[in-house]
């Protein structure tokens, strides 16, 4: 496994898993509590308590999406996707720094996204399996912030021009 850091958005951590292949297929250990021992700002260890998964079709984009509370540690079981990660974070040195990342189930590459900041993902294949393991329960939407996906202030790039959106996401404000 190797894990590497953001050099766009600070405590953002990349991680590309060691993947085994034979004859059968191939094997890759998705997490692990020793060896995915990372630590918040605050130097508390960040344990995940949820696991989530999300089922789209090509072209939908969901986000972007985020609170203040939650670490994320994502990643892609089945398809391609394109993901973004907005550091929305005001004390952070990297505050409204955007990075993209593509995660497919042959990469196996993990995003591990601090609390405070977006994200959101674009399908790219024909259906695709989006999985993330959460540090906070769901609460619902109340406490969680919502940022338009072409918002132009971030200037993010999209490779579609127009996605299928969520009435949540297509009316979501402006910064």
């Amino acid at each position: 496994m190797k894990i590497s850091s953001s050099t766009k958005i600070h405590q953002l951590k990349i991680i590309k898993p060691d993947i085994f292949y034979d004859f059968r297929g191939e094997y890759v250990e998705t997490f692990n509590q020793e060896r995915y021992s990372f630590k918040d700002d605050q130097g508390q260890p960040i344990v995940f308590v949820e696991d989530d998964i999300s089922m789209s079709r090509q072209y939908v984009l969901r986000g972007l999406h985020g609170d203040s509370k939650t670490w994320k540690l994502i990643q892609c079981l089945y398809g391609e996707f394109y993901y973004i990660v907005v550091d929305m974070r005001k004390d952070s040195p990297t505050y409204l720094n955007w990075e993209p990342f593509s995660l497919n189930d042959k990469n196996r590459m993990q995003v591990l996204v601090p609390a405070g900041c977006a994200n959101g993902h674009l399908v790219l294949s024909e259906k695709c399996i989006f999985s993330y393991k959460q540090s906070q329960y769901y609460s619902g939407m109340e406490n969680q912030f919502t940022i338009r996906w072409n918002d132009p202030k971030l200037n993010i790039f999209w490779p579609i021009k127009e996605p299928l959106l969520s009435v949540r996401d297509s009316s979501a404000p402006l910064l």
